[in-house]
């Protein structure tokens, strides 16, 4: 433990500079006495390292002293080479870049860990796009990109989901967050917190006034609070529908955003193929079951934030079916009916 700390200490002070002890100390979860008897430790080993007391003070390396040592452990690296895998830097321009630096790393990796890292990268791969998701559309993030880095205002004209036309909007930028293959500009506007579409933004413009966040408010902290606001923001129609077990599995990864609880079967929970044969078993004996969870169905608990939306149920055909409430069954039965209307004649 003593050893990881004291490599840790190095890497900081190696690419921070002067850093406070009490921020060491905080960093590495000791107190600031264990910090200075570990500076004491560096230093007998032959490190340049130096304490500065004093409102400004800290602890130091010696100008020009540099050390090649990784420190990095065979968990480590492979990690590295796994993120390495994740897809984010082609949107970002950094595939090269990210290439160079992995190869830099496994030169300068111990030799015993370099058979792993290398055979990770081979081995796993991650895929941050959704099943049935359809090709996205591209994301220009150069602008974004240079207004992040440079703490610039941005000028951005963005087109909400449900609109054609452009509003033009000025904001002050924390950063860019890819979540589930779709990036997103994370910025105030008008001194509140608001998430865009890196897809939806038509054009960009890095303008000459410098950003203007809320003092203390950092990237991390801003986007959990949005993530909250989008994820427990109410669902005002709740709908009770049921499916057949049969397409359950693909109802579950198409429907997913707008389930609100795990499908309900006969047996009570989303069950294998067996517990679907003991199902239909267990009803032909004559068992009640609640719920219309019965007859091969499974019951599905939905909610959608206007009622037009759940005409996404139609691409189910007769495999679905809506029990509640009875203004969704209508919106569901007028759709049908234009449908049918649709396709009676063939089309000349």
């Amino acid at each position: 433990m003593k050893a990881d700390r004291l490599l840790s200490i190095l890497l900081l002070l190696q690419t921070r500079g002067r850093v406070p002890a009490s921020e060491l100390a905080a960093r590495l979860e000791v107190s600031t006495r264990t910090v200075y008897r570990d500076v004491e430790a560096l230093s007998a080993s032959g490190v340049p390292v130096y304490a500065e007391r004093g409102r400004h003070g800290g602890i130091a390396l010696l100008p020009g002293f540099r050390t090649d040592v990784t420190g990095l452990t065979a968990d480590e690296a492979r990690a590295l080479f796994i993120l390495a895998t994740q897809g984010a830097h082609q949107a970002l321009g950094l595939d090269a870049a990210l290439g160079s630096a992995l190869r830099k790393v496994m030169a300068a990796l111990p030799a015993p860990h370099r058979p792993a890292a290398e055979l990770t990268g081979r081995r796993i791969l991650v895929d941050p796009d959704r099943w049935l998701g359809g090709p996205r559309p591209a994301a220009d993030l150069d602008e974004l990109q240079t207004a992040v880095f440079t703490d610039q205002r941005l000028r951005i004209r963005y087109r909400h989901g449900g609109e054609t036309r452009l509003r033009t909007y000025t904001v002050d930028p924390y950063g860019l967050v890819a979540k589930a293959g779709t990036w997103y500009l994370v910025a105030d506007r008008r001194g509140r917190p608001q998430l865009f579409r890196a897809d939806r933004v038509a054009s960009a413009t890095v303008t000459d006034a410098p950003v203007r966040r809320r003092p203390g408010a950092e990237l991390a902290e801003v986007w959990a609070q949005l993530r909250r606001q989008v994820e427990e923001r109410p669902a005002p129609v709740r709908v009770t529908a049921r499916i057949r077990r049969e397409r359950l599995d693909l109802a579950v990864r198409i429907l997913g955003s707008a389930l609100t609880g795990p499908p309900r079967t006969a047996d009570g929970e989303y069950g294998t193929d067996r517990e679907y044969e003991a199902d239909r078993e267990y009803e032909a004996d004559g068992a009640d079951v609640a719920d219309g969870a019965g007859d091969g169905w499974a019951v599905l608990e939905l909610g959608y934030p206007v009622l037009p939306a759940v005409r996404q149920l139609l691409q189910f055909g007769d495999s679905l079916e809506v029990l509640d409430p009875p203004e969704a069954r209508r919106v569901l039965a007028d759709a049908a009916a234009a449908l049918g209307d649709l396709y009676a004649t063939d089309r000349p």
